[in-house]
């Protein structure tokens, strides 16, 4: 776990224009820089930066958030990893609360990192003096240039050829990355030798792993790195780091079998491809994807081993899916793979066929219809008997819903009957539910459903005002903040943060946000960081605002007590204490009144 003060620190200094910058084109427009939103397709941008918030915010889709939101959304990090990363541009380490006085200590696998690294270079600068390598690379088609955006290498026809790269050959970490193997009699030799290197690439671009591909008519014609304290194959996908603009821009991943199809399609300006890593297609794959972008498409070959391999990742998907993305099939004809089909058709054949590829549940009712011939009672029990624990993992209800009626359409039951042998409740009506938590809001309506709304409510109200200026959360009387609603309980949660040190004064709006992530304020904050963003107050009247505001909180919790004791009074009398206190209370109401028509 990751020390809040540390959280608060970082961001104060890091600038999030800075960090934007490194992924997007800003202009500048009055105090905040603007550009097109990354997160949704856009020509005129609508997407803003505040340099004194330390927040951006689309005027768009909604989205907004610190610099730390910011990479988590745009980059698929996880919050760590994000956190992490920014750490890094400014040179902080971050510490672990888990393990005091460790601040300054490395992390367990800088030594591995350190490794791969050093492999990763070695390996490039072989391939300069491998004519054999650069002639197998140019008969392939590919440039330098894309030869270095991918950190392709070789590994020499040598035993022990990483002796020249390390100092200590026999450094544990070297076993440990999986760079050299150690036979039974404790002698080492390289993993990698007379192969062409394209090395793995984690989200933070760290190499992590190694695939080499034989040069010769050696075995096996592919290579991996095996599982290691960096590495889980099912886990990473080929080319991703490179591929994340290029998903974002077209609209969709295409996700193929091997490292040359990607480093291939590239060539031709096809970016958005990743592979798996000799293994099949897993839900942390389909999840990592869905990070980056709603439509995914599996490019195979039209053969029966690439229809198998469908088959294999519509299983892996089937629990990930969402009613609001889309996993589709596309098969190449039989000559074909990836890289021989953009060589032969071009680059736009490519994406007219990723375009009109086959959805996933049309796939999963094709297949189902093959296997189980529907002329016969016994086929149209089988594709039935055949679906259910394929349907009945589709957590996505609308498409559920739909599967269940092309099963029924297909197998000639009612929809009913289906739902029956599948032992599964009959959908109920639709009714409206509480939206989810997300970490992404929802899209504002337009401007004209906005002013129709009712006005915000005075603890609303004050919600934007601290969040404009968070050091005015030390003017707020605790004890006439309404718990009973999400905003009162907000501004609670920040009035303690900052009572306790947790939380700085003048800590920016991005901060301040990031730091109520993941609690039961979290949402509530984002939403109002978000109107804020739309539509901040203007300075010149905001002090006299927030002092209205103050007081009207007071009258309205004022009004409450009152209507307390008079209906106690109408039931079952007042003592006179409380007669005493009732009369304040009116006292107290009418200065209230009073001060409001002087000012």
């Amino acid at each position: 776990m990751i020390p809040q003060s540390f959280i608060q620190d970082l961001l104060a200094r890091v600038d999030i224009v800075d960090v934007i910058e490194r992924y997007l084109p800003l202009k500048k427009g009055g105090a905040n820089y603007f550009a097109c939103c990354p997160f949704h397709g856009e020509k005129t941008p609508s997407f803003s930066i505040s340099p004194s918030k330390q927040f951006y915010h689309c005027f768009g889709c909604g989205a907004h958030g610190s610099a730390i939101g910011f990479l988590m959304e745009y980059s698929g990090l996880p919050f760590v990893e994000a956190v992490k990363e920014l750490a890094g541009q400014v040179g902080m380490q971050v510490p672990d609360e888990r393990q005091p006085g460790t601040t300054n200590r490395p992390p367990p696998d800088a030594g591995l990192v350190d490794a791969m690294a050093t492999a990763a270079r070695f390996y490039r600068e072989q391939l300069k003096q491998a004519p054999a390598a650069v002639e197998y690379l140019k008969r392939r088609g590919l440039t330098g240039e894309i030869a270095a955006r991918f950190g392709i290498g070789y590994a020499p026809d040598d035993w022990q050829a990483l002796k020249h790269a390390f100092p200590t050959y026999e450094a544990k970490e070297l076993l440990e990355a999986g760079l050299v193997i150690e036979n039974e009699k404790g002698r080492r030799y390289d993993r990698f030798r007379h192969r062409i290197m394209f090395p793995i690439q984690d989200r933070r671009g760290r190499v992590i792993a190694f695939g080499g591909r034989v040069l010769d008519g050696g075995e096996p014609k592919y290579l991996n790195s095996p599982e290691t304290p960096l590495f889980e194959k099912g886990r990473e996908l080929y080319g991703l780091p490179q591929a994340q603009k290029p998903i974002r821009d077209e609209g969709f991943a295409l996700v193929v079998e091997g490292y040359m199809d990607v480093v291939a399609l590239a060539q031709f300006e096809v970016g958005n491809a990743v592979a798996t890593l000799g293994t099949a297609t897993t839900p942390h794959h389909i999840n990592t994807l869905l990070r980056h972008t709603r439509r995914i498409v599996f490019c195979f070959d039209g053969d029966a081993a690439g229809r198998k391999a469908a088959w294999r990742a519509l299983e892996s998907a089937l629990e990930a899916l969402r009613d609001d993305v889309t996993l589709a099939f596309l098969f190449l004809p039989e000559e074909h793979d990836p890289d021989s089909f953009v060589r032969a058709e071009g680059a736009a054949a490519l994406r007219q066929a990723a375009a009109a590829a086959t959805p996933l549940a049309s796939f999963l009712l094709q297949e189902l219809r093959a296997r189980c011939p529907t002329d016969t009672a016994e086929g149209r029990a089988r594709l039935v008997h055949e679906a259910r624990p394929l349907v009945t993992r589709v957590a996505a209800p609308l498409l559920r819903l739909q599967l269940l009626k092309a099963v029924a359409e297909a197998s000639g039951f009612t929809q009913a009957e289906v739902e029956s042998a599948f032992a599964l409740q009959p959908e109920a009506p639709a009714r409206t539910e509480p939206a989810p938590a997300s970490p992404r809001p929802a899209f504002r309506p337009p401007t004209a459903a906005r002013s129709r709304r009712k006005p915000p409510s005075s603890t609303a109200t004050l919600l934007r005002l601290v969040l404009q200026h968070p050091a005015w959360a030390a003017r707020l009387p605790v004890d006439l903040l309404p718990l009973e609603n999400t905003e009162g309980t907000a501004l609670a949660a920040i009035v303690d943060a900052m009572s306790t040190g947790d939380l700085a004064a003048n800590v920016g709006l991005g901060a301040l946000v990031e730091r109520f992530r993941d609690t039961p304020h979290g949402e509530t904050l984002a939403r109002a960081a978000g109107e804020l963003a739309d539509a901040e107050f203007d300075e010149e009247v905001v002090e006299a605002l927030f002092e209205d505001t103050l007081r009207k909180l007071q009258a309205d919790a004022i009004g409450r007590e009152i209507a307390a004791l008079t209906a106690q009074e109408r039931e079952s009398g007042l003592s006179a204490l409380d007669r005493h206190r009732l009369a304040e209370l009116l006292r107290e109401k009418r200065n209230l009144a009073n001060f409001g028509k002087v000012h």
